[in-house]
Formats: structure tokens, C-alpha cells, sequence
């Protein structure tokens, strides 16, 4: 039992802490929890996220993990679609987003939205999201301060591996 413990612990310890620290600093996998994202991203779809926030350049259209700017919701994570970058002015009218006075083509928006939000300067250091299922997502629209800090960042969902047969990129 001796030889076993001397041949296994150190090893078994270096796994554990490599594993933890790829969890917690590198990536993770992160089951969906709710229907926001619809039709990019389903109930229950578990998707492979990076966590490296700090060498991720966050583009337009990128899916965000995050933690909310919500009271009771601050330990829950949201994912959603970054709409606003800091400085960016969003609004969103008549059924449509505008991205900096531009009118954003977003195919992948379940239907037309039917609330009017803004004109919002994003501040610097913030970012602003909406969820693809625009009219039924808890999302920077809804919230009393729209906003997201670079710091509630949790990283950029990259890669969906569950169900098997949607296994691919996220766009």
C-alpha cells in the first residue's frame, strides 16, 4: 500500500490541481439554462466556454458568459449576445437594432422585437447584451442598469458539444 501511495499520490495531486486551474482560468463546459438564446442555442445545450477574459479581444455578435448587474441574480451566470461595446450607442425602434445610428442585420433574432429601448451610450469598461430570443430574454433591456463590467465577464462561448448532433461553433 505504501510503494502505491508513493508511485500515485504525487500524480494524482498534479492532475487534480492541472484540472482545476483549465477549469477555473482556461475553459469550461456550462450547461444553458434557459430559452433566451433561441434559435442559436437551445434549452439544456451544454456549450465549451473560454475563460481567458483578460486576452479576449470581445467582438459585435459575440456569445458572452457573464454574471448580471441583477440583485439575487449576481451568483447566477447569463449568456447572451454582445450588442454593445464601450461606446457604442444602442437603441433599439420599430422592431429593429440600432448599432451607432446603423441600422445591425441579425439573422439569427427569433422574431422582430417588440419593445423600444434606448438611444444608451455603453460606458467605458461595460458592455451591453440581449439574448437572440429578443421578446422573451431576461436581458440588458429589461435590467435597471443595463450594463455589464468587463470584471462580470466570465468568458466567450466558442464551441457547443451537447446534443451530439449539434456539435459545432457557435455563431
Amino acid at each position: 500500500m505504501m510503494r502505491w501511495a508513493k508511485e500515485w499520490v504525487a500524480p494524482l495531486g498534479l492532475a487534480v490541481i492541472i484540472s482545476f486551474s483549465f477549469n477555473t482560468y482556461v475553459a469550461q463546459g456550462m450547461k444553458v439554462p434557459t430559452g433566451s438564446m433561441l434559435p442559436t442555442i437551445q434549452l439544456d445545450d451544454k456549450v465549451f466556454v473560454e475563460k481567458m477574459v483578460v486576452l479576449t479581444d470581445f467582438k459585435f455578435g459575440d456569445i458572452v458568459v457573464f454574471y448580471p448587474p441583477l440583485k439575487g441574480e449576481e451568483d447566477k451566470r447569463y449568456i447572451k449576445r454582445l450588442i454593445g461595446l464601450p461606446g457604442d450607442t444602442i437603441e433599439v425602434k420599430d422592431g429593429v437594432l440600432y448599432r451607432n445610428g446603423e441600422k445591425v442585420d441579425e439573422p439569427y433574432v427569433k422574431e422582430p422585437m417588440k419593445y423600444q429601448f434606448g438611444p444608451v451610450q455603453v460606458p467605458e469598461g461595460k458592455y451591453l447584451f440581449l439574448g437572440d430570443n429578443r421578446n422573451d430574454s431576461m436581458d440588458s433591456h429589461l435590467w435597471p442598469t443595463p450594463f455589464v463590467d468587463k470584471s462580470k465577464l466570465v468568458g466567450k462561448a466558442l464551441f457547443r458539444y451537447y446534443p451530439f448532433d449539434q456539435i459545432g461553433e457557435i455563431k
